[in-house]
């Protein structure tokens, strides 16, 4: 397999990408990175991931900032007293496939003048778009690709998480041409089965 490095982005806040995350470094035995955690240090999606994998090939590295409250990563670094440096964003050297989950949507500032989607391009990852279905979802998920696309960014394409929406799914893949890689069933139980079980649901 070619050493890869893939953004897990979504197009807002508890979408799916953790799981998203989960599944495609248990599938892949890919490496793991996920370079701004804002709040919840003791359940830090790092965390969250490692748990739920069962491969002990994947390497997970230290996040490069870890902010104590639960907000947007600049207003968390700033009730912390640090501004976020968007060149300490040193990406990990790896042979292997890396997986990479941003915070929040393409939109959360990091900083005044540098967003999620600018780090996406400064890393030079190709990115997979995870989408959920909800009222507006469609609009989100067309707005995050007209960005991803605005700033040429290469998609390698699109991932539905939770309950189906038809209408949607198809608007969508007809109207932006973006390739499915999967839908992801809605789970009871977020374990390390259903973390198995949810790569099946992917191709990539």
């Amino acid at each position: 397999m070619p050493n890869r490095t893939i953004f897990i982005t979504g197009i807002g806040t508890e979408i799916g990408k953790t799981i998203v995350s989960a599944a495609l470094v248990e599938k892949l035995r890919a490496d793991y990175w996920k370079p701004v955690q804002s709040g919840d240090l003791d359940n830090s999606d790092t965390m969250k991931v490692r748990n739920l994998i069962t491969n002990d090939i994947s390497v997970f590295y230290p996040e490069t900032y870890r902010l104590t409250q639960p907000f947007s990563p600049h207003k968390s670094a700033a009730i912390d007293g640090i501004s976020i440096d968007k060149n300490k964003f040193v990406i990990p050297e790896t042979d292997n496939t890396l997986i990479i989950e941003g915070a929040g949507g393409l939109m959360v500032p990091l900083n005044d003048k540098f967003l999620m989607i600018d780090l996406i391009r400064q890393l030079n990852a190709e990115v997979i778009l995870v989408t959920k279905n909800y009222l507006g979802s469609i609009n989100h998920t067309l707005l995050s690709i007209d960005a991803l696309k605005h700033r040429h960014i290469p998609i390698k394409g699109i991932i539905f998480n939770g309950v189906k929406d038809i209408y949607s799914k198809e608007y969508i893949l007809k109207y932006t041409g973006i390739e499915l890689l999967g839908h992801i069933p809605e789970y009871n139980l977020i374990d390390k089965k259903a973390i198995i079980d949810a790569g099946g649901y992917v191709e990539i």
